[in-house]
């Protein structure tokens, strides 16, 4: 079994910051698996396509937790904000959408995940998912003390974090011995404009050159082209996804869709006829409407006794 934390150590990484009950948790005991000595410095900036605000150089994984005001214990949402694994979107695509799920009653994790980098990583394509699949452990081991309902805890990623939660979802093999046998796979998935393949004709070119480099061979194409990847054991799924989205281009759902209904999987699948690409919780975007759609989707899947 994985090591346990114990309860000590648990609420001893946990930091309050001033915004909204915020809590930071360090996921990893030690030195995360797999990182290496090196110079590279994590920074905040102001994207400058969207005004954005992202994280680059992340290379120390940890969990922002938002906690809802529930006394019983809630399902919880991990949030995997997107960047093209090379920046993540931690506040359209994170923590406000965090801050959304607490007042549907729901716990939230913004999940700062390590991005692909040989500086930084012996190991960078598998690293995102090596957090992702430990965040999903630590939330699941210590669902008692965080006011957590261990059997509804999901994943949801926006873009390149779309890729990383469906990933997670499907490919359920620890990536490192680290992980241990203590449970890694997502009870259910939401999946906003997600990059879904890494084949030539369908994948976004930065993120599969960011992930795997710009010559990934085929078996590992295939096997982080996630319309390949689902299984009868894939958990219930929404996704939305914009018709005119120019970046992550639509029939990146459709495989996706496609698949889950070839497994019967449950799949509530909304394509919108507008909003482009990296609409989150911008709220003057055509796409908001994902929201509502979302909300009916978690009362009549998650939010039940």
């Amino acid at each position: 079994m994985v090591k346990a934390l114990s309860i000590i150590a648990v609420l001893s990484c946990m930091i309050n910051l001033p915004s909204a009950g915020q809590k930071v948790i360090s996921i990893w005991e030690a030195t995360p698996p797999s990182n290496k000595a090196h110079q590279v410095e994590e920074t905040r900036e102001v994207s400058p396509w969207g005004g954005a605000k992202v994280l680059s150089g992340v290379s120390i994984p940890e969990i922002w937790f938002y906690k809802c005001q529930s006394k019983k214990a809630c399902p919880a949402v991990i949030i995997c904000p997107g960047g093209g694994y090379a920046k993540q979107a931690y506040e359209h695509e994170g923590t406000e959408v965090a801050q959304w799920l607490n007042q549907l009653g729901i716990n939230a994790f913004v999940l700062k995940y390590r991005l692909p980098d040989e500086e930084t990583s012996t190991n960078p394509t598998y690293v995102p998912l090596m957090d992702a699949q430990r965040a999903i452990q630590y939330v699941k081991t210590f669902a008692t003390k965080l006011n957590v309902d261990e059997n509804k805890v999901g994943i949801m990623g926006f873009s390149a974090g779309g890729h990383l939660a469906a990933s997670c979802t499907n490919l359920t093999d620890p990536v490192d011995p680290a992980l241990g046998d203590a449970p890694i796979k997502p009870d259910f998935s939401i999946l906003l404009y997600p990059v879904i393949s890494m084949k030539d004709e369908l994948t976004h070119v930065g993120s599969r050159n960011n992930l795997m480099g710009n010559k990934p061979s085929d078996q590992l194409v295939n096997k982080f082209s996630m319309e390949e990847q689902v299984s009868d054991q894939t958990p219930i799924t929404f996704i939305c996804h914009a018709k005119d989205d120019q970046a992550v281009v639509v029939r990146n759902t459709e495989a996706y869709a496609a698949a889950l209904m070839e497994h019967n999987i449950p799949a509530e699948v909304h394509i919108l006829e507008s909003g482009g690409h990296g609409f989150g919780m911008r709220q003057d975007s055509p796409a908001f409407i994902w929201t509502e759609l979302l909300k009916q989707w978690l009362k009549q899947s998650v939010l039940t006794d």
